[in-house]
Order: structure tokens, then C-alpha cells, then sequence
């Protein structure tokens, strides 16, 4: 159907800024923002460009990430196969979580210039080559022969992961308006969860490999996953996306309309300038971009604790190396499905802030179950499937809510590389929680957990009310004071003519 469109308010119940669309009725004309939006070009319509765009980005960028936190967190399930022992490394002492923090180290200091450095020589070229690099890093971790080796590897590996999860969230956000972006967002996330799921099936399999051409089973688990990462990253090189100003897989006029309905909903973005050094202070003089940091640091915790802990939390339940592993997998199961359920109701009534809070409640619930609970396998077990849900179901959530809130280029990169860069401090803090001297009850672990499930429910509550506050403001004040197209690009979410979504 193409005749009038229909005018839509300017905004909804929620307060995003966002008008309501029945896309069945017309889907040839953008109507989700209060303004009237672009025409879809004449040879296709919004909703098969829009499925064009998605079998372009998606795929791509949630095979990279599943390989990239498969490699990752692989080390937890080598340490069910004689890892320590190999090395020479201290069974019952803080080794192994030094090993874990190394990795941090490169991978928090390296976010926001990975950012830059992806907008100036693009998506194509940045992050296949980053996963090249942690393939063969991960690759080499299979073949050290002492515990500094696996110190050095697990600092490159950090090094060259750094830029994927900030990216990849950067380019999402580049081509999708805001209250379609959360299902995308969430589903590139929920790779976390199928890694989680794949590593421990895969564990369980390469395990079996013990002694094969001289090696025990947890080379075989680097060896083979990392291989396979730099064959993927050969294969992405042609193919990975762009931003949507240079996607040649659009048209001209395709290009055109994403540009303008892009606009419509978040004004202009600033594409055609390089992000520099004055462009990061400026930006952190917006005291919200510290709460975006402290929402993310919280849930890192409980996140990371779980990924590089879970096995040796199930092993605690009475079962061997291989049950261990068969056993983690329900949990991120349980997480991905409840990760992909919450983002299809956010984006179903555009909204974020309940969605990013219930599930930390579900999260905190778990945890203290988990500290208070330890004679019972199947509650405790339950507990575990809490946990991932609660954690990995807000965290693509938070992270979605306020990137998309950021507006323009340089703001919305150095924002989301801030937030992930920031948050994982907080996976320093993870690879202590869960010490060998605490097993098998782990209650230092678990109620640290909590304190910073807490901290990220209190930092999304004060942004919520920020942004609130911020609207309503804008709403009273009049927005038409001379500025030209230029100046409101540069001020992105500040422009005074943007409303921040709920």
C-alpha cells in the first residue's frame, strides 16, 4: 500500500520520541519518528531493505563475536584438562586468576582507540583484521610450554580482542533508529551465550582428543578453535560490512533513504569527519557517559564471574571433567533464549530502562540463592540458569539503551568504546572473586556478585531519571535558536531538538 501516510504524535507513552507504525499497513514510508520520514525507493519496500541490511551485518558480526568470546573464555574449560598441571602453575593458588586479569589489561586501555582507528580505515578492514590476530594468538596458547607463555598470550589475545565488542555495537548502531535496534543488539549478544553453550560441547568432544600426536586434550581445545578463528577471518575479509555510506550492496538510492531515516530519528550523524583527541574530551565532560560506564562495570562482574567460574562452580556438584562441561551448557542455553524473548518486548514497546532492571533482579535473586543454598544440586542449578539469564539478558539491554541515546559519529564512538572500555575494569575485579580457597561454597565470589549486580540496577535508575529530566526540560525550552545543520551534528544527543528514549 503507498498512498498518504499517516501523521503519527510525537511521541508514545514511553516518552522516546518514538511515534507507533503499523509497518503491515504501508512499509514503504518511514513513520516511526514524529517527523514525516523518506520513501522507500521505488523497487523495493522497507521492510525487504530492511531484511537486505540484516542479512548483510548480522551474520557477520555474530560469528565474529562468538569466536572471539569462545577464545576467550576457552581457557576455563582448559583448566578442566591438566592446564595448570602442565605448566607448573599453583593448583590452589591465584596463578590461573592471573592469568585471567593479564588479559585485561591491553583489552581496557586499547577500547577507545580501537574505535578511532575502525571509523578511519573502516569495519572491513579493522575488525577482520583483529580477529585474524586473536585466532593466532589463541592458536599459539595451545602450544606454550610454561606459565609465562600463557601470560604473554593471554596479553595479546586481550590486545587484539579489544576493539571487537565496542565495534561491532558502533556499527549496529550506525544502521539501525532506535526502537528497532534492541532485537539486533540483543541477538549479536546472545552469541555470547551460544559461545558459552559451544565451548562446553566442544570441550567435552576435544577433551576426548587427550594424547593425540603427544598433546593433552586442553592444547587441542586453543588449537583447534583458534584455527578455525583465522580460517573464518580469511573467509570475512571481501565480505564484511560497512557503514552504511560506503555498503555497496546498496543502491544509490537505497544508500539515500537509510541516510535520511537514520536523520529522522537521530539527526545528523557527522559521517563525513574523523573522530579526534578533541572530540574524547569533549565528550567526557557528559556526566551521563560515566553512568553508561558504571552500568556496564556492574553487570561485567557477575558476567565474567560466571563465564571463567562455571565450570569450577558445576565441578563442585559431584561430576567428572566431561559431565562438567556437558552441564554448563543449559545455563547459557537458558540465557540466550531469555536474552532474545526480553529483546523482542523492548523493541516491542520501545522501551528499555524495566527491561534492563527486571532481569537484574532475576540475576541478584540467583546469587542469593547461590550464597545461601548448597545441600540442594537441582535449586542451586536453577540458581545458575538466574544468573546467566538475568546477566547476559540486561547486558545487551544497557549497552543498546545508551548507545543509542548517543547521537552523531564521534559521540556514539567514543560513548559505547568508553562504556565497554570502562565496564571491563570490572572483569579485573571477576578473575579475583572466585578463588580456590573459597571452593566449594564460594561466598566471597557470589556476594561480590551481588554488590555489583546492585551498583548497575543504581546507575541505571539515576540515568533513567537523567534523561527524564532532560526532556522534559527540552520539552519547555524552545529549540529553534539559529543553529545550523553543522552545529546540531556536532552536538549530537545535545542538540536540543533530540529526545533520549526511555
Amino acid at each position: 500500500m503507498t498512498g498518504t501516510k499517516e501523521h503519527v504524535p510525537a511521541s508514545d507513552s514511553f516518552g522516546d520520541g518514538v511515534g507507533k507504525f503499523d509497518e503491515a499497513s504501508n512499509d514503504r514510508y518511514d513513520v516511526e519518528s514524529p517527523d514525516v520520514g523518506p520513501q522507500c525507493p521505488p523497487h523495493t519496500t522497507q521492510r525487504k531493505l530492511m531484511s537486505k541490511i540484516d542479512s548483510h551485518i548480522l551474520p557477520f558480526i555474530i560469528v565474529l563475536y562468538l569466536l572471539a568470546f569462545l577464545d576467550r573464555v576457552n581457557i576455563a574449560n582448559a583448566r578442566s584438562f591438566s592446564l595448570e598441571a602442565d605448566l607448573g602453575m599453583d593448583a590452589g593458588g591465584t596463578q590461573y586468576n592471573t592469568a585471567l586479569v593479564i588479559f585485561f589489561v591491553p583489552y581496557v586501555l586499547a577500547e577507545i582507540p580501537s574505535n578511532i582507528f575502525l571509523k578511519r580505515f573502516s569495519p572491513k578492514v579493522w575488525l577482520p583484521a583483529c580477529m585474524l590476530g586473536f585466532g593466532v594468538v589463541t592458536t599459539c596458547q595451545g602450544l606454550v610450554q610454561n606459565y609465562s607463555g600463557l601470560l604473554a598470550t593471554r596479553f595479546f589475545l586481550g590486545l587484539f580482542e579489544a576493539g571487537l565488542f565496542p565495534g561491532c555495537f558502533y556499527l549496529l548502531s550506525m544502521w539501525y533508529k532506535r526502537a528497532e535496534a534492541q532485537k539486533r543488539y540483543s541477538l549479536f549478544f546472545a552469541s555470547t551465550s551460544l559461545a558459552g553453550a559451544f565451548g562446553g560441547l566442544l570441550a567435552s568432544a576435544i577433551g576426548k582428543m587427550d594424547g593425540v600426536r603427544g598433546y593433552h586434550g586442553w592444547r587441542w581445545i586453543f588449537i583447534i578453535e583458534g584455527v578455525l578463528t583465522c580460517v573464518v577471518a580469511f573467509f570475512f575479509y571481501p565480505f564484511f560490512p560497512e557503514f552504511p555510506e560506503q555498503a555497496k550492496f546498496l543502491t544509490d538510492d537505497e544508500r539515500t533513504f537509510v541516510k535520511l531515516r537514520l536523520q529522522a530519528d537521530q539527526g545528523h550523524n557527522a559521517a563525513e569527519r574523523r573522530t579526534s583527541f578533541r572530540d574524547v574530551l569533549t565528550v567526557m565532560k557528559d556526566y551521563r557517559i560515566y553512568l553508561g560506564g558504571f552500568m556496564y562495570f556492574g553487570l561485567i562482574v557477575p558476567a565474567y564471574g560466571y563465564a571463567y567460574f562455571a565450570p569450577a562452580i558445576i565441578s563442585t556438584y559431584n561430576y567428572d571433567p566431561i559431565q562438567t562441561q556437558l552441564h554448563s551448557v543449559p545455563p547459557w542455553a537458558a540465557s540466550f533464549g531469555f536474552s532474545l524473548l526480553i529483546a523482542a518486548l523492548s523493541d516491542r514497546f520501545r522501551h528499555r530502562a524495566f527491561f534492563a532492571l527486571a532481569p537484574l533482579a532475576l540475576a541478584i535473586s540467583g546469587f542469593a540463592i547461590l550464597l545461601t543454598i548448597h545441600n540442594n544440586t537441582p535449586v542451586q542449578y536453577m540458581a545458575l540458569c538466574f544468573v546467566t539469564m538475568g546477566c547476559y539478558g540486561a547486558m545487551p539491554i544497557i549497552i543498546c539503551w545508551f548507545a543509542m541515546n548517543l547521537g552523531g559519529h564521534h559521540r556514539r564512538a567514543i560513548g559505547t568504546a568508553w562504556q565497554v572500555g570502562f565496564g571491563n575494569i570490572g572483569g579485573i575485579i571477576a578473575t579475583f572473586a572466585f578463588l580456590a580457597k573459597d571452593k566449594p561454597f564460594y561466598r566471597p565470589g557470589y556476594s561480590i556478585c551481588i554488590g555489583f549486580t546492585v551498583l548497575s540496577a543504581v546507575a541505571s535508575t539515576i540515568y533513567l531519571l537523567s534523561i527524564m529530566r532532560e526532556n522534559r526540560r527540552r520539552a519547555k525550552t524552545v529549540t529553534d535558536v539559529g543553529m545550523t545543520e553543522y552545529d546540531k551534528s556536532e552536538l549530537g544527543d545535545l542538540n536540543p531538538d533530540f529526545r533520549y528514549m526511555y
